[in-house]
């Protein structure tokens, strides 16, 4: 059964929570915690999206944002932090 699309807030503020694909960690050291946080940040600016807070546990995330662009800035960020954590660990396929 396919997910449901997520509704349109009228003010556009979200709490996304992305998980690692069967529970799987996400972060395994430090510097990956620092490379999620980093690309968040980059793609930020280019999304127009503003970060109210965030929590990052070891196989998933939450995040408290507004966004007038919420689906593109959610796949650069997935998917950016998803191709560098596959060449960093020598993995192929979904991470999320």
């Amino acid at each position: 059964m396919p997910r449901q699309s997520r509704a349109k807030s009228e003010c556009s503020i979200y709490h996304v929570m992305l998980r690692g694909i069967n529970r799987q960690s996400i972060f395994v050291d430090s510097v990956d915690y620092r490379k999620f946080l980093e690309l968040a940040e980059e793609y930020k600016k280019l999304t127009n999206t503003f970060i109210y807070g965030y929590c990052l546990m070891k196989n998933h995330v939450h995040i408290l944002l507004k966004s007038y662009d919420l689906s593109t800035y959610m796949r650069r960020l997935g998917s950016g932090y998803v191709l560098w954590f596959n060449r960093k660990y020598n993995r192929i396929g979904g991470l999320f």
